[in-house]
């Protein structure tokens, strides 16, 4: 594994010159991840439909259980167990508002080079208004469970179950369990569990405490992560390699107007709605799926109803939960309900992207309320909910809590709605009458294809260079 042992020792390098200012060593990091012989285990694999451009191209690099939809380059990188989804990249003809219009000459196209990306998602298309035609991420490392969601990087770090959302980053880390959606960010550090959401209309912006993040997602001293949501998803990884074992599996029973993916885990007795969406790496166990809710990747829907138009963004997790109508939950979320202390969310509330609720009472949130933080029991409501016309009333600033939020709440709230109703839009949940068609009903008819990496020699461990085309 010569030339493989040489790909990690660049990433490791060319990392390393970017995070130089923060004495930053990720060699540790890489050392106690990467398995060389298990990476061997997986095959690579990519998708085709005849909604999507295609162009693969992979060279001198490991891609081992990985899956690829849409257009995307390869090169000189450790790509491990990690979703790419190209299907919502700009199209050749699209235009950009900036100003004037400013037109695509081509179609947008991931570009991954020299990085690690280790059980991680990247998706949507590059908020990155400089290289509209180029979502890049560059000289970077991301740990387990990652989401990297419209946003170029180069030379950061992003620690476990972090989430970079519709921004740029430049030689940053990003603790674990934090959510960033803060534009434009150059030489930062963000701290462990920090949420903060950032534009010219407001700021919202919430640090979990110490002691109660290391309890759910803590990491050692080389960033390998620990906790009970990191348990939680470690012992339900078996199921999904299991998919890998069986190239043909019998389809899941869906309406014809919902798409039930080929690589998503569904066990127990399921309910699905029509207009419904369960993407690659999801995960369903005796759920119900209403009328147009969707699974996004590395979500779980576990002894669960989703009343229908629901988003559970990229690793959201909602255990005996009762969620209302468009209820969005937000990336990485954790509704840990029990059975004898269910969780209910009343209609059209907005739950935060990396949210924690673990009760030991059942808790009741109800309709039209922002949800965020940490929340035990009904005593944490106080300081971790508000109703939408109280914050639509803010005007300055509001501190609850550990929140503050800056700017004007009406602003924040509409915003929201806006881009859950977009999401639902691009997910096919909106389809009626051959109108308003999805991803719900363009992923009914994925064609999959394999890929292996050389078994020995200086190569074993790479795959070797494939550039597929239409």
């Amino acid at each position: 594994m010569n030339q493989l042992n040489q790909l990690t020792e660049r990433i490791i390098r060319r990392v390393n010159v970017n995070l130089e200012e923060f004495d930053f060593d990720t060699e540790s990091f890489v050392t106690n991840t990467l398995d060389h012989d298990k990476m061997l285990e997986f095959y690579a694999f990519y998708g085709i439909t005849s909604q999507h451009p295609i162009y693969f191209h992979f060279k001198n690099s490991n891609i081992a259980g990985s899956y690829f939809l849409g257009k995307c380059h390869v090169g000189r990188s450790a790509i491990y167990k990690s979703d790419i989804r190209g299907d919502e990249l700009k199209r050749k003809g699209d235009n950009l508002r900036y100003k004037k219009d400013v037109p695509l000459v081509e179609d947008e196209m991931f570009t991954i080079r020299d990085s690690l990306l280790y059980k991680t998602l990247v998706h949507s298309n590059s908020h990155n208004l400089e290289s509209p035609e180029e979502f890049s991420i560059r000289n970077t490392i991301s740990a387990h469970y990652a989401n990297i969601h419209g946003s170029t990087l180069e030379g950061c770090f992003l620690g476990p179950f972090a989430t970079l959302d519709l921004m740029n980053l430049h030689s940053c880390i990003v603790g674990e369990f934090s959510y960033v959606q803060a534009g434009e960010l150059f030489h930062r550090k963000i701290d462990p569990g920090t949420v903060w959401i950032r534009n010219p209309h407001f700021e919202f912006k919430y640090k979990f405490k110490k002691e109660i993040l290391d309890n759910f997602v803590g990491v050692n001293s080389s960033h390998q992560p620990r906790g009970i949501i990191y348990d939680f998803v470690k012992a339900r990884e078996q199921d999904y390699e299991k998919l890998f074992d069986i190239m043909n599996l019998a389809p899941i029973e869906a309406p014809s107007t919902s798409a039930v993916n080929r690589y998503a885990v569904v066990k127990g007795k399921i309910n699905i709605g029509e207009n419904v969406l369960v993407a690659q790496s999801a995960f369903l166990d005796n759920a119900v799926m209403g009328d147009g809710s969707n699974a996004q990747e590395n979500s779980y829907i576990i002894h669960s109803t989703l009343a229908g138009r629901n988003v559970t963004a990229h690793g959201g997790k909602i255990i005996h939960s009762d969620i209302g109508l468009d209820t969005f939950v937000g990336f990485n979320s954790f509704l840990n309900g029990k059975p004898d202390a269910r969780i209910e969310i009343g209609e059209e509330c907005i739950v935060m992207p990396h949210t924690i609720i673990d009760p030991d009472i059942s808790i009741k949130i109800p309709g039209e309320h922002l949800v965020w933080g940490f929340i035990k029991s009904e005593a944490d409501l106080k300081d971790h909910t508000i109703a939408f016309d109280d914050l639509a009333e803010v005007r300055d600033i509001l501190k609850i809590g550990k929140l503050t939020f800056t700017g004007m709440g009406s602003v924040f709230i509409d915003g929201f709605r806006k881009r859950i109703h977009q999401i639902l839009l691009l997910n096919g949940a909106l389809f009626q009458k051959d109108e308003n068609r999805g991803h719900a009903q363009d992923d009914q008819n994925i064609s999959f294809n394999t890929i292996q990496p050389y078994r020995t020699g200086t190569r074993r461990g790479l795959y070797p260079s494939i550039r597929i085309k239409p």
